[in-house]
């Protein structure tokens, strides 16, 4: 069964894409956690990272690059932004195919709630 991720790159489910080639596709978070929130992920479903082969390696790298042009047209990438991979339930991941959280706007805090 196709994932909500791939419905979206196909267009069978509306997003506001932001950016799309033949290995990835970028679109913005229907619930953003800051003011910008893009998702990147890859064309292809992979379920995460512990799922990617090494023949996989551009697309990984795409992913990075498209995140990278994304800061810097969002204008995030002076200030300062966040890259975040979920990887399986304990990571929190959520939608079981690799993606990536572009986020910035707005000073984002520690990455971690310390154990006190």
């Amino acid at each position: 069964m196709p994932s909500i991720f791939s419905k979206i790159i196909s267009g069978e489910i509306p997003a506001e894409i932001v950016h799309q080639d033949e290995l990835v596709t970028a679109f913005r978070d229907a619930h953003p956690a800051a003011p910008t929130h893009i998702l990147i992920v890859p064309n292809q479903e992979i379920t995460g990272v512990d799922a990617l082969e090494d023949s996989q390696a551009e697309v990984a790298g795409r992913m990075l690059l498209v995140a990278r042009d994304l800061a810097r047209r969002e204008g995030v990438a002076r200030s300062g932004y966040r890259l975040i991979i979920n990887c399986g339930p304990d990571g929190g991941q959520e939608v079981m195919h690799l993606h990536m959280h572009l986020i910035g706007g707005r000073p984002l805090g520690p990455m971690l709630a310390r154990d006190k």
